[in-house]
């Protein structure tokens, strides 16, 4: 593994074992499927806490041109 020290670990971690086997997929099917909806809560909570405190303007420029 490339990363020093804790990288054989995690790569263990990562695949389950030694190997890709079943596991793995597992693992990864699990991942490449809640991703997107945890980008999307958190897109969700960010636009929220955006709204609610407004936008800066560091310029200062007038927001109506």
């Amino acid at each position: 593994s490339a990363i020093p020290y804790i990288g054989q670990t995690l790569v263990e971690w990562a695949w389950g074992g030694f190997s890709v086997d079943n596991p793995t997929l597992t693992r990864f099917f699990a991942l490449h499927f809640l991703l997107p909806f945890v980008i999307a809560g958190l897109t969700l909570v960010h636009l929220t806490f955006l709204h609610e405190t407004g936008s800066n303007n560091p310029l200062g420029i007038p927001s109506d041109c």
